[in-house]
C-alpha cells in the first residue's frame, strides 16, 4: 500500500485562513490553478507526506473509524486511498482549490459532497461530527493556523491527525538555536516579521505561499480535548521533537483502548 502512497505536497497547501478577499488568498490559488494537474501527471511525491498517511492507515486498522474529514484535502488523493483500504468508510474533505477539486472530481470518483469547498477556520459541520479529522501540511501556509486546529478539534468525536511543519527544528544545529532563543524570549515574531519584510510570509516556486510554522505553537490547543496525544518525528533523527525535528505527526484521541 505505502508503495502507491502519492502524497501531493503543494496540492494540500491551498486551505487558507484568511478573508478570501484577501490579497494572499488569491494567491495561493492562482499559484495551484496552473500547477493542479501537473502534480498528477508527474507523480510528484515526498517521503516526509507518504510517512504520515501510512502511519494513519495503520492507526485506522486497529480504531476503525466510521467517518474521516481531510481539511485541505487537495485533490482528494488521500481520501481516496483511505476508502481503497477501507471501503465503508464516510470521506469528507474540504478544498478551496476549484481546480483540485475538479481532479478529485474526476479521478477519484469523489462527490460534491465527500471533496467539497470551504474555509478550515469555519469548518461547516456540527461539533463531534467526524470520528478523525485530518491534516496533512496546510497549517503552516494559513495565516491563522490556530484557528483552523480548533475547528478540527471542535468537530472531531474521537481522533485528529495532523502532519505539519516544526521551524523550530530546521535549519543546521545553529540556526535552531537561534530561532529557539528567540521564541523562548518571545521576539521570534519579530523576527520573523523583518525577514519575510513585514509580510509574514514567503513565496517560493515548489511551496507556494507559506508562513513560518511550528505545530508545537497549536499543541496547547489538542492537549485541552484529547487524553492521549502522541508525536512523531516523519524526518530525520529526533530525541527531542521541538529542538530537532523539521516535520511532526500529532497523533491525539479519547478512544477506549
Amino acid at each position: 500500500m505505502l508503495a502507491i502512497v502519492m502524497s501531493l505536497p503543494a496540492e494540500r497547501f491551498t486551505t487558507q485562513s484568511t478573508d478570501k478577499t484577501s490579497n494572499e488568498w488569491h494567491q495561493q490559488l492562482d499559484f495551484y490553478a496552473g500547477r493542479a494537474d501537473r502534480y498528477i501527471t508527474e507523480n510528484w511525491s515526498e517521503a516526509e507526506h507518504d510517512w504520515p498517511l501510512a502511519i494513519l492507515l495503520g492507526y485506522m486498522s486497529i480504531a476503525r473509524p466510521a467517518s474521516v474529514l481531510d481539511v485541505g484535502a487537495g485533490s482528494g488523493r488521500a481520501l481516496h486511498l483511505m476508502r481503497e483500504r477501507f471501503p465503508e468508510l464516510t470521506v469528507c474533505g474540504v478544498e478551496p482549490s476549484a481546480d483540485f477539486r475538479a481532479i478529485g472530481h474526476r479521478e477519484f470518483k469523489l462527490g460534491p459532497e465527500e471533496l467539497r469547498d470551504g474555509d478550515a477556520t469555519r469548518l461547516p459541520f456540527p461539533d463531534g461530527s467526524f470520528d478523525v479529522v485530518t491534516e496533512f501540511g496546510a497549517l503552516h501556509h494559513m495565516r491563522h493556523p490556530a484557528q483552523a486546529v480548533a475547528e478540527m478539534v471542535r468537530v472531531a468525536r474521537q481522533t485528529v491527525f495532523i502532519s505539519d511543519c516544526n521551524n523550530f527544528g530546521q535549519g543546521s544545529a545553529l540556526t535552531r538555536i537561534i530561532k529557539q532563543t528567540l521564541h523562548a524570549v518571545g521576539l521570534w515574531r519579530a523576527a520573523d516579521w523583518i525577514k519575510t519584510r513585514g509580510k509574514g510570509y514567503s513565496i517560493t516556486e515548489g511551496d507556494g505561499l507559506a508562513y513560518s510554522y511550528s505545530i508545537f505553537d497549536d499543541l496547547p490547543i489538542v492537549r485541552r480535548h484529547f487524553s492521549r496525544v502522541m508525536v512523531m518525528n516523519t524526518q530525520g533523527q529526533a530525541t527531542n521533537h521541538y529542538r530537532e525535528a523539521p516535520t511532526v505527526v500529532v497523533l491525539a484521541d479519547n478512544r477506549p483502548w
